[in-house]
């Protein structure tokens, strides 16, 4: 069935040609967002569906599927018409890490899915609880070097960037910890505001408040510059290690077959949306940063972070729950 729709997208567009792209979109548009409503990649879907409403005059409607590591969300959308009409609003696990990590051979982004543009990249904070006795990332090292095993590390769930990280440090600077996995990030990070563990590498969408709070402690981050909304905390890399600098990344794509004129029009006018200063301001507050790439720029950077990260994933034996 899908060979068909892909076949009759194909004459669509040679048909048609520009044409299409004009008369695109004629309805309604659903973004698939494979998280719950009110996370890091469930908000920059907002902030560009309301935006790419506003320019295309369709309604761009949000369909929050979560469950297994995203891959529901990403079954539903390989399985969708290439007509424009569904779009996925991806991040780092379902696109790249999912179906590694269930050993489902459920899609393959780089058949299955037409990268248009990221959205966003957001950084994640390496950030302890005031118990810790430590206040660089120095002091935090050798900790873990002394008392190898006493700290734990609080993940959203296997295969996320955040345990990615953790797995990535361990294995290169022969550390050891505890890696206490949960259903997402509200209730590990509810636990280290607890003290039940000690720290997490956590995206600073969800931290921010935390840090400025005093509640946490923030060591670096793993951006490759300065962040503007914590500008006293150094980067990995500005402390000399330069593996370390694992992003979050939001970017939308549309089913493999979708008509090329539908595919540039989006670029077209998600990449105005991103520049948009009042757009950049609001990703900016959220501790993200609006960032258009073209779509080969986008397939050449998911390309590269397949290359690091599904071996991290191999070496450490990441599995579902």
């Amino acid at each position: 069935m899908r060979l068909i729709w892909i076949a009759i997208a194909a004459a669509a567009a040679m048909l048609t040609g520009p044409a299409l792209g004009q008369q695109w979109p004629a309805r309604s548009v659903k973004l698939i967002v494979p998280y719950p409503a009110g996370g890091n990649v469930d908000s920059a879907a907002r902030i560009v569906a309301d935006k790419l409403q506003e320019k295309l005059g369709q309604p761009f409607i949000i369909e929050n599927k979560a469950g297994a590591g995203g891959m529901i969300a990403g079954e539903a959308f390989v399985k969708s018409a290439p007509d424009g009409y569904t779009l996925f609003v991806g991040a780092n696990g379902p696109v790249l890490f999912a179906t590694e990590i269930n050993k489902r051979v459920a899609y393959n982004w780089k058949k299955d899915f037409l990268p248009i543009s990221t959205i966003s990249m957001t950084p994640l904070v390496l950030e302890v609880h005031p118990s810790v006795q430590a206040t660089t990332l120095k002091e935090f090292l050798d900790l873990a070097k002394r008392e190898p095993g006493k700290l734990t590390m609080a993940s959203p769930g296997p295969g996320t960037t955040n345990h990615l990280l953790s797995e990535l440090m361990q294995s290169n600077l022969g550390l050891q910890w505890v890696t206490a996995h949960y259903r997402g990030n509200a209730p590990a990070i509810n636990d280290l505001l607890g003290g039940q563990v000690q720290f997490a590498f956590d995206q600073l969408t969800v931290s921010l408040q935390h840090i400025k709070a005093g509640l946490f402690r923030a060591l670096a981050v793993t951006s490759l510059h300065r962040l503007k909304s914590l500008p006293d905390v150094p980067t990995f890399a500005e402390l000399g290690y330069k593996d370390f600098d694992g992003q979050t990344f939001t970017g939308l794509f549309a089913p493999a077959g979708t008509p090329a004129p539908v595919i540039d029009k989006l670029h077209e006018t998600l990449v105005a949306i991103l520049k948009d200063p009042a757009v950049v301001d609001k990703f900016e507050k959220l501790g993200g940063e609006a960032t258009p790439m073209t779509p080969a720029e986008f397939k050449t950077y998911l390309e590269r972070e397949d290359a690091k990260w599904i071996p991290v994933v191999r070496k450490a034996n990441i599995r579902a729950d």
